[in-house]
């Protein structure tokens, strides 16, 4: 099924998400309907500021401290015993390298229980423990009540459904830019890690596109240069840029220069 348009002209990964289901392998929720739900937020603006959630400790965490920065949001259900820990170890990899390459803090990450009646902060602490994501800085994991739930969940165009044996849910992972609007849905228990990388390495550095400061040019360079090796799984600077660079620099100077001789020439000739 072809992505439908979105506002910014990429409705998400391009690929059909995998849903999670209550492992009888029956989903209780249109995979199409759920699929078109998702991709229509994209584009739009989540404000933020409309949501508080509990971390953790079960203090009150407004999503609106996240705004500045890029806001990866993933949810899961802490009973889940197959995809959302599968998912979960996923996306600490992807944000394990985006991080490398990006740095600490150039994005943030909240994962948050959907499941209002059983995903107390008590069981995101344990969750997060057993994935070995505990201690991952700028990585919150995040439960609410069944309302601000339900809201949320819709503005993310996250649809899930209760089953016999659990939740029927959509598999996503949403990119937020830092001002709340949905920029992307990547979707997979096990996508490639530059499927989530790549759209954050566009809100962190394609942002300083045009700036002629010492860090736009760094970050610029750090854009353009740089390519994920899927053989060492890491991104690694792409030395050949600047060598595809100097050889079309160095064909347009010949060009140039032959051009000019060939001027002079005429005009030497034309004087005799």
């Amino acid at each position: 099924m072809p992505a439908p348009a979105a506002p910014n002209g990429k409705a998400g990964d391009g690929e059909m998400p995998n849903m999670g289901m209550d492992h009888s392998g029956q989903s209780v929720i249109d995979k199409q309907a759920a699929l078109k739900a998702s991709r229509a937020v994209v584009g739009s603006t989540l404000v933020l500021g409309d949501y508080t959630l509990r971390n953790r400790q079960g203090e009150p965490t407004p999503l609106s401290r996240f705004q500045g920065k890029p806001l990866v949001i993933s949810l899961i259900y802490t009973s889940c015993y197959h995809i959302c820990p599968m998912t979960t170890k996923n996306i600490a990899e992807a944000v394990a390298q985006a991080r490398g390459y990006l740095g600490e803090d150039a994005f943030q990450v909240v994962t948050i229980g959907f499941d209002a009646e059983n995903d107390s902060p008590e069981a995101m602490r344990a969750f997060a423990r057993k994935q070995g994501v505990s201690s991952e800085p700028n990585w919150q994991f995040l439960s609410g009540d069944a309302s601000t739930i339900k809201n949320l969940t819709a503005d993310l165009g996250f649809v899930f459904a209760r089953s016999p044996k659990g939740f029927d849910h959509m598999v996503q992972t949403t990119v937020v830019k830092g001002n709340g609007e949905i920029y992307r849905q990547v979707y997979g228990k096990a996508f490639a890690p530059p499927r989530l990388v790549r759209p954050l390495k566009e809100l962190v550095l394609g942002s300083t596109k045009g700036s002629f400061s010492l860090t736009g040019i760094a970050d610029n360079i750090r854009f353009f240069c740089t390519t994920y090796d899927p053989q060492s799984g890491a991104y690694r600077f792409d030395y050949g840029f600047f060598l595809r660079v100097f050889l079309v620099f160095g064909v347009l100077l010949a060009v140039v220069v032959f051009l000019v001789r060939e001027a002079r020439k005429s005009r030497n000739a034309s004087s005799l």
